[in-house]
């Protein structure tokens, strides 16, 4: 599997680190296995690309740019930030794929060879927007998106179900 694998995109708060909410750079911690994870995806050359909302942003909460270098510094090639909240009627905002669309336009990516791994009924809805598979993984605000959320991506089956992001690629590397 991983040999068609032109990149990951992978979601920040509850599927690399922090918990269903949002932690800004500074207390965010990884998950004890995230950076495993993301070693395995560089070690067998697989572009790491992240895809967050992060409303603080736009409420002045916390920096853009605070934001991009702590993603940079986890190893990730680009990072991916709406930075607006569900109010202001952006078209960034996940569960809109915009943000994957671009990234596979920028770096001319065959949609159906990436893989979104998150944790939300958003990223699920926006990998399939996008024509991307997924990954849920269970961390974070998983299991209320297999169950208090399905209805909202009813239509889109997860390539695999994890129990964390380790999980998730060892079942993309061993597939």
């Amino acid at each position: 599997m991983y040999r068609n694998i032109e990149a990951l995109f992978i979601d920040r708060d509850g599927t690399i680190g922090g918990d269903a909410s949002v932690t800004y750079p500074g207390a965010f911690k990884l998950y004890p296995f995230a950076k495993e994870a993301l070693e395995l995806a560089k070690r067998y050359n697989i572009p790491l690309f992240a895809f967050s909302n992060q409303p603080g942003i736009s409420k002045g909460e916390c920096t853009l740019q605070a934001f991009e270098d702590e993603l940079l510094s986890f190893g990730f090639r680009e990072v991916y930030i709406c930075p607006h909240s569900h109010t202001e009627n952006c078209s960034c905002r996940k569960p809109s794929p915009e943000m994957l669309l671009t990234a596979s336009q920028t770096y001319q990516l065959n949609r159906k060879n990436c893989v979104v791994i998150g944790d939300r009924w958003s990223d699920m809805l926006a990998a399939s927007q996008a024509g991307m598979q997924a990954i849920l993984v269970k961390t974070g605000a998983g299991e209320e998106a297999l169950g208090k959320y399905r209805h909202k991506w009813i239509d889109f089956e997860p390539m695999y179900t994890a129990k964390n992001l380790l999980d998730a690629m060892d079942w993309l590397l061993n597939k």
